[in-house]
């Protein structure tokens, strides 16, 4: 009895001796890598494209950057992270890097990469006084050449999945108002449209964009609105008496969101997917504009850096003033997002539960719903 005993104590500890041994022997399956996440656009998403470029539209000088955590500027139009970064975040994922940095490579290439650019509109002469920027055709090239570094990598199948799976997020359209129709009175847009006509212009051809990045393989785009035009410091700075938004912006703004909602529709139905998410970034500023206490800063008006009335004249440089605090300002430049507002915009693409926000689903649904693909 005790010898039978001990036989089978014995088979146990073999056989747990022979699963340890398999455990080290046979590779364990890897924790799924995080989805590749791209980026294209302007300065609200631009990580430094800018830096390797000759244009003034660079953001690689202090204070930009000052609560990065390497205390230093990155080309990134803020004090610290900008939305993209917010989103690798939460995406669980390194931040992306420029696609023009050369540490873009070998694995780090299967992160994502971000192709945006300071100063480029939808229109391609949107942002002519930056001379030297990467307008959208040439992010799209450039998104084409990317897909062509990774298949020699991962082999052409495996790099069609990584894009068709990853997220794309592209925020572009503000700068076609401000560095284009309005950039100067009698404008040669504006002489060419009136308002109203300019907006469905624009609209018609962000529509052609969207569609070629369909056609590169993006099947999951954030698709951001303008912010409030008419209420960044450098507006305030040039149009306000006593620090009201700019009427004649907001309108451009208040056309020109609800008519990207409406083409984001069409497109979604015409290829029978929510390929699209329209992301109401207009409106999510507006919120801590209208009232700054309520999310904790102490002013949606004044700029942290700057110069002038608002700190909204000129560049954010080392002569500008700059506040102590930067938490406390909704604004970290003249039109840029404080690096807590941005923030605070990307819990908003997680958690809105309303389609005023985000149509027609909020970030957490898309992870959600991917996850299970």
């Amino acid at each position: 009895m005790a010898l039978t005993l001990f036989a089978s104590r014995g088979c146990l500890v073999l056989s747990l001796f022979f699963a340890l041994a398999l455990t080290l022997i046979v590779p364990q399956p890897a924790e799924a890598a995080p989805r590749a996440f791209f980026v294209f656009g302007d300065s609200l998403v631009d990580n430094g494209n800018n830096n390797y470029l000759a244009t003034t539209a660079r953001a690689d000088t202090p204070p930009y950057g000052i609560d990065y955590p390497t205390r230093r500027p990155t080309g990134r139009f803020s004090n610290g992270l900008n939305i993209p970064d917010f989103i690798s975040r939460q995406l669980g994922a390194e931040s992306t890097l420029p696609y023009l940095s050369p540490e873009l490579t070998g694995q780090r290439l299967l992160v994502g990469a971000n192709f945006a650019s300071a100063g480029i509109g939808v229109l391609n002469d949107t942002g002519i006084q930056f001379v030297n920027i990467i307008r959208m055709f040439r992010q799209f090239d450039y998104f084409q050449q990317y897909q062509r570094r990774v298949a020699a990598i991962i082999g052409p199948q495996r790099t069609q999945r990584l894009v068709n799976e990853a997220l794309v997020l592209i925020t572009v359209g503000g700068n076609d108002f401000v560095n284009n129709y309005y950039l100067v009175p009698f404008s040669a847009r504006s002489r060419q449209f009136s308002l109203p006509d300019y907006v469905k212009y624009v609209i018609s051809e962000y529509k052609k964009l969207l569609m070629r990045l369909y056609e590169l393989g993006a099947r999951r785009v954030l698709v951001t609105g303008t912010g409030p035009l008419g209420c960044v410091p450098a507006e305030l700075a040039q149009r306000s008496r006593n620090g009201e938004c700019s009427a004649e912006l907001q309108r451009a703004a208040a056309l020109y969101n609800p008519q990207l909602v409406q083409m984001i529709r069409e497109l979604n139905s015409q290829y029978g997917s929510d390929v699209f998410v329209a992301v109401n970034t207009g409106q999510m500023q507006n919120d801590f504009i209208s009232n700054p206490q309520a999310y904790g800063f102490t002013t949606s008006k004044i700029a942290c850096c700057g110069q002038g009335r608002f700190n909204g004249l000129g560049l954010c440089t080392v002569a500008s003033n700059l506040c102590p605090n930067r938490d406390l300002y909704a604004f970290w430049d003249p039109f840029h997002p404080s690096e807590r507002a941005n923030g605070i915009i990307v819990r908003q693409f997680m958690t809105s539960g309303s389609t005023t926000y985000m149509y027609p689903m909020n970030l957490s649904t898309i992870m959600a719903l991917d996850s299970r693909i």
